[in-house]
């Protein structure tokens, strides 16, 4: 069975144990299990919780995770959701931990899926590219600080957990990855921010050109003399902290 649907798979045992207990802990009721894949997560979460929810999309997978793991279906100990994760609703399970090996090409679709369900989790741990992983957790003034790292942070506090390097997948990727875990946070509470859509609209404006100041981002959006009475000359997007841009969406 080779790569489907963008897949990379890790099949290094201990790399898959750490990530099953940074999901879980000692034991967990429930974890939900983001692209099951061969079932290597699925066997190291299945030991750390007393149900997962697996969720494929692939038919030919679901297939053989049905005849691999036919034991713990039959006790009701995992189900099997045979559905795209970027259509599954992630907030009917109650209260739950979210695991998986996120693939590369709808990193971020998926992580807006998870936020859209934010009220029904309380912890993420994502296996994700390395580099896409340094823009989750970076700050402001870092080169990789940029919209995705805000949309995340409003959200969740991130943490980069550990690295796994590319020998640890088959068939082996081009590039690094890490393992980051999410604790979802209240928008509303910490930053203040009472429509989130509306911030993030915002902050992909902000962000629009990488390379251009604030006031060209914002050139033709807003009122030019309030813009110019807010924002300096040479200030950047990638400046200014996620409570900074709450306050300068809401003065604007």
């Amino acid at each position: 069975m080779g790569r489907r649907l963008g897949q990379h798979f890790l099949n290094r045992k201990s790399t898959l144990n750490r990530i099953a207990e940074s999901a879980c802990g000692e034991r967990t009721p429930l974890v939900i299990e983001v692209g099951a894949g061969r079932g290597a997560l699925t066997e190291a979460l299945l030991e750390r919780a007393d149900k997962v929810v697996a969720i494929e999309v692939d038919p030919v997978l679901v297939h053989y995770l049905r005849q691999k793991f036919r034991d713990a279906l039959d006790a009701g100990r995992l189900v099997l959701v045979e559905q795209d994760i970027l259509k599954a609703d992630l907030s009917g399970w109650g209260p739950t931990v979210i695991a998986g090996n996120l693939p590369y090409y709808i990193t971020s679709p998926i992580l807006e899926r998870i936020f859209a369900a934010r009220d029904s989790w309380n912890r993420a741990v994502l296996l994700v590219q390395a580099e896409v992983a340094a823009r989750i957790v970076a700050q402001p003034g870092r080169r990789e600080y940029g919209y995705l790292s805000v949309m995340v942070q409003v959200q969740a506090r991130a943490e980069r957990l550990f690295e796994v390097p590319r020998a640890s997948f088959r068939p082996t990727p081009k590039v690094d990855s890490a393992v980051i875990k999410l604790e979802p946070r209240d928008p509303s509470k910490d930053f203040e921010i009472s429509d989130l859509a509306s911030f993030l609209e915002f902050t992909g404006k902000c962000f629009r050109y990488k390379r251009k100041t604030l006031r060209n981002n914002l050139a033709g959006l807003y009122d030019r003399a309030k813009v110019e009475s807010l924002v300096g000359p040479k200030d950047r997007g990638e400046a200014l902290s996620v409570a900074e841009l709450s306050e300068l969406a809401r003065l604007l």
